[in-house]
């Protein structure tokens, strides 16, 4: 199905292609002025200057030709040249009728399909999720939804940070604890133990104790660093420490991701590349991009066009190390070779916009990429507390990720066990469903771009723009239809039928929005699309429902004209917060 503006838009051209004018003039949209109409095309202004006419008589003349159309109630000229619109209710029942009968709501994507890898994700192995870990878990994830709703093969890829010094650290100051462990033992020929000599509880105390030491004792980093180099080397005992050290850090993260509903289907780090790496810069080297700048390999990635500077990229420090840049460009070519994506699009925090406008260019210039291939990089604000600084624990530090959930679902619970009756278990069950959607509706309803407050009273309120409100909304939908099949009555059969009053009708409206929003989501990467419309939606069913007896009405076929969009409205409603990567329960 097309979207329903498509349609008001090619009816619209045919009426000026009627009146003697460009089809094209015929673009509808959404009324701002919602007192005054539905839709609006302001074509006959356009078109003013084309045919050296009035728009109000453009405006006239294509409103004559749209006289008999049984798509449009009313069909008004206001100067200075606005056709105002009013739909037949006739015709938004029957464009939601076939929204009910089609897969996906009647959504057609536009253009092919495409193969799009997502990075999101980004943790470093040996160190606890942070709040400033949500936004690429919470932002990523629903992208990727969006994505394969319309058609696209997606792969998520959470790509850790589990090579170079930090894993030296936690080696060496292993080697000082227990230094008695075969894996520091360079005669030892035997098997390794199959269970790691630590847990993640103290993996993740000793990562900053030794990050602590590098920064006041030169030597200690200097036998850290000794210590990344015999790992890299191939150093039988420290690969298989290293093994340890990202099982039991993988087991962790899944564990804190699952808490968030968020999934990948690849769990690569940069060591997964680190033997890429000399043969791509010997390739830059030999194709004349990569040359010595003060010791170190760079590439020139800076353009004409150019309004700041742009440094050059570095692939090798002087030392002959390799940075980020080399790990993220290496990662390019491996993901072109065994994937061959359309698309590849990055989420961190806008802090590395430059960061990645280097390494894209970089990749263009050098041929890792084809021409064609669309290189994205979605930065996201910072998630802040209410006193407009970076979310910190009531101590000041920063906060951990499942601490942050286990709050928001504490703080669900207490506000269900106050409102309800129900058991225990059943509102810790149903707080866990609701603080999901706290969480993830209250990050991703805002702009990726922008910072955001962090409000927890606000994010798991029942009111306003809130996740917990949008679910609110779909039990109560749930809640309406049970009772109507408790009195033995079916939900099968029915159809939507002609609205009978404005809060009806302005639900319907909202409903046939669904393809359009769906399109522009997928289009601009944009899930706070999908919030925005599901908050409207939502408040356009409860003003129908409070203005409407439904479970009393006495006539069957306006009644069941009211369950089928009901109907209509939930499967709506879920099917977008499936998108955002959370569920409704069924009680609330």
């Amino acid at each position: 199905m097309k979207p329903l503006l498509e349609l008001l838009s090619e009816e619209m051209g045919k009426a000026f292609e009627a009146a003697g004018y460009a089809p094209e003039l015929g673009r509808v949209t959404v009324s701002n002025r919602p007192d005054l109409c539905e839709y609006q095309c302001n074509g006959a202004m356009a078109g003013a200057k084309q045919y050296h006419k009035a728009p109000m008589i453009i405006a006239g003349e294509a409103a004559e030709a749209l006289k008999d159309h049984s798509i449009f109630a009313e069909v008004c000229v206001a100067a200075p040249g606005f056709l105002n619109l009013k739909l037949s209710e006739s015709c938004v029942a029957d464009y939601l009728n076939g929204m009910r009968t089609a897969e996906k709501f009647g959504f057609e994507p536009a253009g092919g399909v495409k193969k799009i890898i997502i990075d999101y994700g980004g943790p470093n192995v040996a160190k606890p999720l942070h709040v400033g870990h949500l936004r690429s878990a919470v932002i990523g994830e629903s992208i990727k939804r969006i994505c394969r709703y319309a058609g696209h093969e997606v792969i998520g890829d959470i790509h850790m940070g589990d090579w170079g010094l930090q894993m030296g650290l936690i080696i060496y100051e292993l080697s000082l604890r227990k230094p008695k462990l075969p894996y520091f033992d360079d005669e030892f020929a035997g098997e390794y133990p199959h269970e790691a000599p630590f847990t993640i509880s103290e993996l993740e105390e000793i990562y900053p104790s030794a990050s602590a030491k590098s920064k006041e004792d030169a030597d200690y980093k200097q036998k850290a660093m000794e210590a990344t180099q015999r790992l890299q080397s191939g150093v039988r005992g420290y690969r298989a420490l290293w093994k340890h050290i990202i099982a039991v850090s993988i087991a962790d993260l899944k564990k804190n991701y699952d808490e968030l509903d968020v999934s990948f289907d690849l769990w690569k780090g940069e060591s997964d590349v680190h033997e890429l790496i000399p043969v791509m810069v010997e390739e830059m080297k030999k194709g004349g991009y990569a040359y010595l700048s003060d010791g170190a390999l760079v590439v020139d990635v800076k353009e004409e066009s150019d309004t700041k500077e742009v440094p050059p990229c570095i692939l090798l420090k002087s030392d002959g190390a390799a940075l980020y840049n080399t790990t993220d460009l290496a990662t390019i070519k491996d993901r072109m070779a065994q994937y061959q994506p359309d698309m590849i699009i990055y989420l961190t925090d806008k802090r590395q916009d430059l960061y990645f406008e280097q390494v894209f260019r970089c990749a263009r210039k050098t041929g890792l990429v084809q021409p064609e291939t669309e290189l994205v990089h979605i930065s996201f604000g910072t998630v802040n507390g209410k006193d407009g600084k970076p979310f910190k624990t009531r101590e000041g530090g920063v906060m951990r990720l499942e601490t942050l959930i286990r709050e928001i679902k504490e703080e669900m619970f207490r506000k269900i066990m106050e409102g309800h009756a129900e058991s225990e278990e059943e509102a810790r069950a149903t707080a866990d469903i609701v603080g999901l959607s706290a969480i993830k509706y209250g990050d991703l309803s805002n702009q990726a771009s922008k910072d955001y407050i962090f409000d927890v009273d606000r994010f798991t309120s029942f009111e306003g723009d809130t996740g917990p409100y949008i679910l609110y909304t779909i039990v109560r939908i749930k809640s309406i239809l049970t009772k109507y099949t408790e009195g033995g009555k079916t939900l099968a059969g029915h159809r939507l039928s002609e609205a009978k009053s404005e809060s009806e009708k302005a639900l319907m409206l909202a409903l046939a929005g669904f393809n359009a929003m769906i399109a522009g989501a997928v289009e601009e990467l944009a899930p706070h699309r999908v919030c925005a419309y599901i908050y409207d939606l939502s408040n356009a069913f409860n003003r129908f429902y409070h203005e409407t007896k439904i479970l009393t009405e006495t006539n069957e076929k306006t009644q069941g004209g009211w369950i089928a969009l009901l109907m209509l409205t939930k499967d709506v409603l879920e099917a977008c917060i499936e998108l955002l990567g959370f569920a409704a329960p069924e009680r609330m």
